[in-house]
């Protein structure tokens, strides 16, 4: 799975670089979604504002309990990447809808037992609204983020984002 998410880093770093000058960017902080609280970085492929782009964030976020015997302290790290489509008849008002994988790492650190680490990952599919102006400023989307894996589904999801458009 690492090789997977440096693979998939290294290709969008690359493709970043190419259209870095004139292609639409964006950075957003979304909860709920694939990421459950994630900063993200958004960028289209092609030299336009809507079209086919990707996603890449980090989130997570982490629980320190105090009891009698000690002090527990548990980790969520999450890595969503995601490529998605930008439908648009006004280039502010945008239909996107996307798909992905987000990996997923649990640590639980205690004083009296031992270190606990489990990984996994899990797929995503993206519907949703996006409002991004043409010439870079606030951006919000909100949208119905359906997750899979091995153990199940869940399809009625939600993702609310604010960021910026550059």
């Amino acid at each position: 799975m690492k090789k997977i998410i440096l693979s998939t880093g290294i290709f969008l770093l690359s493709i970043t670089i190419v259209n870095a000058q004139t292609a639409a960017k964006s950075i957003f902080v979304e909860l709920g979604g694939p990421g459950l609280a994630s900063l993200n970085y958004d960028m289209r492929l092609q030299k336009k504002e809507d079209g086919l782009g990707f996603r890449v964030g980090v989130g997570g976020f982490t629980i320190n309990e105090n009891y009698g015997n000690g002090n527990e302290r548990s980790g969520l790290l999450t890595i969503p990447v995601a490529l998605n489509y930008l439908l648009s008849k006004d280039q502010r008002n945008y239909f996107e809808i996307g798909a992905g994988a987000t990996y997923v790492h649990l640590s639980n650190k205690s004083q009296n037992f031992d270190n606990e680490q489990f990984s996994t990952s899990f797929g995503h599919l993206h519907f949703g609204y996006r409002l991004q102006p043409v010439n870079g400023g606030f951006t919000f989307r909100a949208g119905i983020t359906p997750i899979f894996n091995g153990n199940g589904f869940i399809p009625y999801y939600a993702s609310l984002s604010f960021g910026y458009k550059f």
